[in-house]
């Protein structure tokens, strides 16, 4: 196996010691000078072991399937390191034949495995799912915003708050919370019109001059942000964050501060492939400075949350069965770990669905036939966005289109592209042995476009995938994939996102709500080519620049 650099610094100074101890008396720089040269000597033969020796001749996993070419020293590291997340792996699972595992090279050959087919997907997910776990860098760096949640809880601890949250998650409670997530997005809606209203003066290139007094150009990534920010605080938490109302709302500043890729963000997370995170995190930058401000302010907004519940508690008041208060009933976390909870499902609760609404829009933009059927049955079945009237899990339920336009929007662009895992243990997936400490990597932006599973269409953006060509249709409910395993955007099993049905219906909301009243264009017509949008790396996929379009207001709703 590929033998571990912390092993080689504790083996020098043990060869130190020995050394040192058989000619006293030593003084430090003796000492020094021997750990040095011990290690430099340790690390040579280490050196040539882990990245010339055992990735070509004597790993278990050499003879898998996997990308040729690359460098001689560093694999596939640059190209997954220059396309967006997730690009390279849908391009291996396109063209390279396999059976559901790809290996392939990252930084000084470390071996990494693309987990693609539905046995291998099963057993990774499910049947061995805790026999693997998120690298520690990665819980590291992550807890600095999310504290240790759900997210990052492993174990028996994963299970025990996975059972303790469920409740907040219930299929029946979810369905309360429509006339919310409606409420809104009519709110955002509103907000937007008026803005989109207040700048009518501002240049446009749209033509006709009635129409150019109804549109602006909105970044739609940002007011996504605001809104989703404020559901998951009224829906979730109990508290409404006012976003919508405040574009300097500070909440709002501080996530996409943090959440903005930056320079100094991707070289630590690099370095820490190598160097122990808490060291890269004590280093005097910009990046830790702005994490550990955005982490101390979002703590300390979640324990003001917490003891205004807890003393709802105690005087029998507290009726609401949001996360939080669901938590707290259970009675089974402690305060620090219920400020982890909230931290988690703040941060990941509203930048996920944000994005999903931003790419909804970008594709709504690119078709717009496809954005004009679904407005026509937005505004046959729903309320006008001024109506008082309320819309419930019903309403949505009974909209097959929207559904349709919805799933395939988490297909084509899911939030998150890309997730990593680490084998705890030496353990087996789709009968091929995986030895502990190897890197696997589980792409929905690969996995959602695989042609074995979705057919020769999948790289198309296609709703009608999703909806019934008859009451006997059961193909349309998986998009007519042949696998579960298929549509890989909220996981599976054990460690599947547990707020799926909070964040569908969330999403189905408020796409109706913008659709039903805006017409989306894109401002920039490189961008109907994909391949322009810029996206870098990061948690989601979010595009670099935002996402600009001119966003007109459609009479009549």
């Amino acid at each position: 196996m590929a033998f571990p650099w912390r092993v080689v610094a504790a083996i020098s100074l043990i060869s130190t010691y020995f050394i040192t101890s058989r000619r006293p008396p030593w003084s430090i720089s003796q000492l020094l000078s021997t750990f040095v040269a011990t290690w430099i000597l340790q690390s040579f033969f280490v050196g040539i072991w882990n990245v010339f020796l055992y990735p070509f001749y004597f790993s278990p996993l050499r003879h898998l399937p996997g990308p040729t070419g690359g460098s001689w020293i560093n694999g596939q590291f640059k190209e997954v390191r220059e396309k967006p997340t997730g690009i390279p792996m849908r391009e291996w699972v396109t063209n390279i034949p396999n059976d559901g595992l790809i290996r392939y090279r990252f930084l000084f050959n470390t071996e990494r495995l693309l987990v693609t087919g539905p046995k291998a997907l099963a057993d990774l997910l499910v049947a061995r799912s805790y026999d693997f776990q998120k690298p520690s860098n990665v819980r590291f760096g992550l807890s600095r915003l999310l504290g240790v949640g759900i997210l990052l809880a492993e174990g028996d601890e994963h299970k025990f708050q996975r059972r303790n949250l469920l409740p907040a998650f219930a299929f029946r409670h979810v369905k309360e919370l429509y006339p919310s997530f409606w409420q809104k997005g009519r709110e955002c809606v509103q907000a937007m019109t008026s803005s989109i209203i207040a700048d009518a003066q501002n240049e446009t290139s749209v033509a006709d001059p009635e129409k150019a007094k109804k549109t602006g150009v909105l970044d739609v990534s940002v007011w996504a942000s605001r809104v989703t920010l404020d559901i998951i605080g009224a829906s979730g938490l109990g508290r409404d964050f006012g976003a919508i109302q405040d574009p300097e709302n500070e909440l709002n500043q501080t996530y996409r501060s943090v959440f903005k890729v930056s320079r100094q963000g991707q070289i630590l997370s690099l370095l820490a492939l190598f160097i122990p995170e808490w060291v890269l995190s004590k280093l005097p930058l910009q990046r830790n400075t702005n994490v550990y401000a955005a982490s101390r302010k979002i703590r300390s907004i979640c324990r003001d949350l917490i003891r205004e519940k807890k003393e709802k508690l105690a005087r029998n008041e507290l009726k609401e069965r949001d996360i939080l208060s669901v938590a707290l009933e259970s009675g089974g976390f402690t305060e620090e770990n219920l400020v982890d909870q909230l931290m988690t499902f703040l941060a990941a609760g509203h930048e996920t669905t944000a994005t999903a609404m931003t790419w909804g829009v970008y594709m709504l933009a690119k078709n717009p036939e496809i954005q004009k059927r679904l407005r026509a049955e937005v505004r046959e079945k729903l309320p006008p966005i001024d109506s008082d009237r309320e819309v419930t899990s019903l309403d949505i339920d009974h909209m097959p289109y929207l559904n349709a336009v919805c799933n395939e929007i988490l297909r084509y662009y899911s939030p998150v592209p890309l997730t990593i895992r680490e084998a705890a243990v030496d353990t087996v997936l789709a009968g091929q042995k995986v030895p502990k400490g190897t890197m696997l990597v589980i792409s929905p932006w690969a996995t959602n476009f695989d042609k074995s599973m979705w057919g020769p269409d999948a790289h198309e953006f296609n709703p009608e995938r999703w909806v019934p060509k008859g009451p006997d249709d059961k193909r349309a409910a998986s998009g007519g994939a042949t696998s579960n395993y298929a549509f890989m955007s909220f996981l599976h099993g054990p460690r599947s996102c547990i707020g799926l049905s909070f964040a569908k219906a969330e999403f189905a909301c408020l796409l109706a709500s913008w659709v039903g009243r805006f017409e989306f264009s894109l401002k920039n017509k490189e961008e109907e080519d994909e391949r322009n949008v810029e996206i870098r790396g990061g948690i989601t996929a979010r595009p670099v620049r935002g996402m600009h379009v001119y966003t007109t207001i459609v009479d009549g709703w």
